[in-house]
């Protein structure tokens, strides 16, 4: 498993959300990381999923 980072922000950009998402790749880090955001209501934050080599995996502004 590799550790990818899910943070979210508010328009200020303030941190609403940093946490660690534990996945086998990239793909299922994005799933992961989107249930996540709309299990919190934060999908149409400002977010972003970064993979251990700080590659975005996913994205939005």
């Amino acid at each position: 498993m590799r550790n990818y980072t899910l943070t979210v922000f508010d328009p200020s950009g303030k941190k609403l959300l940093d946490e660690t998402i534990n996945a086998a790749n990239d793909e299922e880090a994005k799933q992961l990381g989107t249930t996540k955001l709309e299990a919190e209501g934060y999908l149409e934050h400002t977010h972003r999923c970064v993979s251990p080599e700080a590659k975005l995996v996913l994205f939005h502004r």
